[in-house]
């Protein structure tokens, strides 16, 4: 072979081997591309499944649909629930969360007082249900078990099963309100409850978009937390002025606010037996 046919041979050679790199570079580069492709994909899969998985625990998804308020719910847009003689003298306004503990430990304690207040015709309370626990700690308990309540009060049960779900307050932490088994097992607690029709609308979150309703005007109006208890919309807790919240001076502010006026009759609203 000559010197001539040598040097194209090298010449081809290298040729091809500087072609065969750049189809490896190309090659490579797309391998990469392919890498990044799917672990983008993968990501965004990720992303996608655990939105669902916390769409599906709660702690903040929006019912679809209108508001169906609870029979005989009362107030603007129909967000309160009335216990007590319609004309009593005072008002008590409570928000409140099921899930929360400082509400569990107003209700507990002052239960037996609000009860006798409302007996003798001097007062009637509106409660308005939220859910601040399950915004805050993630969960469906409060939503669950204020669509429960409301499912109750459509039964005129409101009052009764109001007062079983804070004696049997689960802990904090402890979203058991989540599950509706439970709160339908606790409506075994009040005679007459337990029905198809109850578990049915617990089963259904036939209120659940009421509830969100509730739970937006509570965010709007930034209140200080829950519970808020006001007496004929003066807050009154842990204290009103230098005076603490007390069994004893719930009665005196009562009274007070009462001089002069005419006691309601003894009995129930027809709403909240």
């Amino acid at each position: 072979m000559s010197e001539n046919n040598r040097g194209e041979g090298k010449r081809a050679a290298r040729e091809r081997l500087i072609q065969e790199r750049e189809r490896n570079k190309v090659r490579e580069k797309r391998r990469r591309t392919l890498i990044v492709s799917a672990a983008v994909v993968c990501v965004l899969g990720l992303a996608a499944v655990v939105g669902v998985i916390a769409a599906n625990r709660g702690g903040g998804g929006e019912a679809a649909g209108p508001a169906v308020a609870p029979s005989g719910a009362q107030g603007k847009d129909s967000l309160a629930i009335p216990v007590g003689a319609p004309g009593a003298p005072s008002t008590l306004t409570v928000w409140e969360d099921f899930r929360c503990p400082a509400c569990g430990s107003f209700e507990n304690g002052f239960r037996d007082t609000v009860h006798e207040l409302q007996k003798a015709g001097q007062l009637k309370v509106e409660y308005h249900l939220v859910r601040l626990i399950d915004r805050n700690l993630r969960g469906t308990g409060s939503l669950r078990a204020a669509n429960a309540a409301a499912c109750a009060q459509d039964a005129g049960k409101f009052s009764a099963y109001h007062d079983v779900l804070y004696i049997n307050q689960p802990p904090e932490l402890e979203d058991a309100y989540a599950k509706n088994s439970r709160l339908i097992e606790l409506a075994a607690k009040v005679p007459g409850l337990d029905t198809p029709a109850f578990r049915a609308c617990v089963e259904d979150g036939k209120h659940d978009s009421w509830v969100n309703k509730s739970d937006a005007v509570f965010k709007a109006g930034k209140y200080g937390g829950t519970p808020t208890v006001l007496l004929n919309g003066e807050s009154i807790f842990p204290s009103k002025g230098n005076e603490p919240l007390t069994t004893a001076n719930l009665k005196k502010w009562v009274a007070a606010a009462n001089k002069g006026k005419k006691p309601a009759s003894a009995s129930p609203s027809p709403a909240a037996s």
